[in-house]
């Protein structure tokens, strides 16, 4: 160095030896910069050759003997292509010892053969994720936190004037917006009232016989006239008016909807629904319908003559004064579907083979009705639902739902939920989220504000939803399927636009058995309107009401 002149005297040392630039220190021989070099040298990405497979027991030179092959092998062996073979060239044998072991004949041709596939074959890099697969889990709270909700099988409703040998399925429920009585449809086409805390049966109606007096339903010329035990229709739906103040049913039997009144109210609501029920009680000639309508040939309304007091014609409360069926509509086909206004005067009823007239409207204080679809679109309608706030009318068929603007007259949007029977279908109290539950097991949630496709699709049920609801009051929801099963789940809606909702499975409700004959199981459910419980009815013919304890 001092020859060279890079060191002029020994202090030149010194000092370098101060700063930490002594050159005596002891360095890596082997850099390991290799494979830093080949990855940002210019050119294709060097990617390395697949390892060959680590020899069996085939390849050992003393294999058990089910891996040596017999004479009968040996000649498929040899009439197969080298690449069909199980072990490609090479044959199992079987030697003494590893000395006896001779040189492998097809060594060259398979290492050539090798080369050649890994020079022809093309091959691309693929990144491997270093992901943990618990991170991708949604992170959910615990049902234990999520309470109130309901959990257990708490009463059984049971007529006791019913026959313990005939099982009547109950085919729909409805509670009263005061959470007091509880009314149930069943097959047999009664229509049954209960007090919900005591469980005890107050009122039934038999609406086959009040159908019948009026002379319902004239068999179509092209229709085969049913037995005497087809006769009786069953109820197919049933809901309580939800205004507080009006104490009406509303049962769908046959092509009819009977309207009635349950005598339930006290002094003030008693005035409130007898006004209400004015019109329907003394209409005339078809009710208040312009003759030359569309409405006037799809329905007509007949008020029930009135009959002598007696137990069914009682009312409950002492201060209401007509209980039981007071008007009929007769509609040209089988009603499925009844679903109130939220304010309990406009009402509507679906019936999926009348065609343009599937859909009508009706209006209970002034006994009158209008047929708002001059054609029938998109198939046949299964449902209809009234928006909670806006004048929106939901219109299910069997694959899409259709979103109407009463007032604009026009259709808003349609949704695509992806099923191939719609069978049931429910608005959150907010009114912009819609759960559609269908045949094929699905279960399907709707944010209006997002898109016209799901935002959840669930499948859980081991068979078809009978039956979908929310909770009016709670962040809960519901379904009950022909498996026999209720699922509730904690369905938290926020405020806050930029959040999604919160769904999430809380409990399994088990108390209905699958009947063999029909395969039917739970076929509906609905909440209680101010507590955290929830009734369910099922084709076995009980009815049950689940709490939270």
């Amino acid at each position: 160095d001092y020859l060279e002149g890079k060191v002029r005297d020994m202090n030149d040392l010194v000092k370098r030896g101060e700063d930490g630039e002594d050159g005596d220190k002891p360095f890596m021989l082997w850099k390991g910069d290799e494979e830093d070099e080949l990855a940002l040298r210019k050119g294709p990405q060097h990617m390395p050759a697949p390892k060959v497979p680590p020899p069996g027991h085939a390849f050992s030179y003393n294999p058990p003997d089910e891996y040596l092959p017999n004479e009968e092998e040996l000649k498929e062996w040899e009439e197969m292509d080298p690449e069909d073979r199980p072990y490609g060239y090479f044959i199992p044998q079987k030697f003494k010892n590893l000395r006896s072991v001779g040189a492998y004949e097809h060594s060259v041709k398979e290492r050539f053969e090798r080369c050649l596939d890994l020079y022809l074959c093309p091959r691309a890099m693929k990144r491997r994720l270093n992901i943990d697969p618990e991170s991708l889990v949604p992170q959910l709270p615990k049902a234990s936190d999520l309470r109130p909700f309901p959990t257990a099988k708490c009463i059984k409703y049971v007529d006791p004037n019913q026959d313990e040998s005939v099982v009547v399925a109950v085919r729909c429920l409805s509670v009263s917006p005061d959470g007091q009585f509880l009314a149930s449809g069943g097959e047999d086409g009664v229509v049954r009232l209960w007090e919900v805390q005591s469980g005890r049966i107050l009122k039934s109606w038999d609406l086959n016989m009040e159908i019948a007096s009026v002379g319902e339903e004239k068999k179509d010329e092209d229709e085969d006239e049913p037995d005497q035990d087809e006769a009786k229709k069953p109820i197919a739906s049933l809901e309580w008016n939800p205004n507080r103040s009006h104490h009406v049913l509303l049962a769908a039997i046959g092509k009819c909807a009977v309207v009635i009144s349950t005598g339930t109210g006290g002094l003030d609501d008693s005035e409130v629904t007898d006004a209400l029920l004015s019109a329907a009680s003394s209409c005339k000639n078809g009710g208040n319908i312009a003759p030359e309508s569309r409405a006037a040939k799809a329905v007509t309304w007949t008020s029930l003559k009135k009959k002598k007091s007696t137990a069914a014609t009682t009312p409950v409360s002492a201060y209401s004064g007509k209980s039981g069926p007071i008007t009929v509509l007769r509609t040209n086909r089988d009603v499925s579907c009844i679903k109130w206004h939220r304010k309990g005067d406009y009402f509507t009823t679906v019936s999926p083979k009348a065609g343009a007239a599937a859909v009508l409207i009706h209006q209970l204080s002034k006994a009158g009705s209008q047929q708002p679809f001059g054609k029938s679109k998109g198939g046949e309608a299964q449902l209809a639902c009234f928006h909670p706030q806006k004048p929106f009318l939901f219109v299910a068929t069997k694959e899409h739902v259709r979103v109407y603007h009463l007032v604009k007259q026009a259709m808003v949007k349609r949704l695509m939920t992806g099923c191939r029977h719609i069978s049931s279908l429910d608005v959150h109290a907010s009114g912009d989220h819609v759960i559609v539950g269908s045949l094929d097991r699905r279960l399907v949630w709707f944010d209006l504000d997002l898109a016209s496709t799901p935002y959840k699709t669930l499948k859980y049920h081991e068979r078809a939803l009978r039956s979908v609801g929310f909770h009016p009051r709670y962040p809960l929801m519901a379904s009950a399927s022909d498996d026999g099963s209720i699922h509730v789940f904690h369905s938290m809606v926020y405020s806050d636009l930029m959040r999604n909702p919160l769904i999430v499975p809380v409990k399994v409700l088990r108390g209905h058995s699958v009947v063999e004959k029909s395969k039917l199981g739970a076929l509906s459910m609905v909440f209680h309107p101010t507590q955290p419980w929830l009734f369910s009815a099922g084709a076995d013919g009980n009815i049950h009401l689940f709490q939270d304890l």
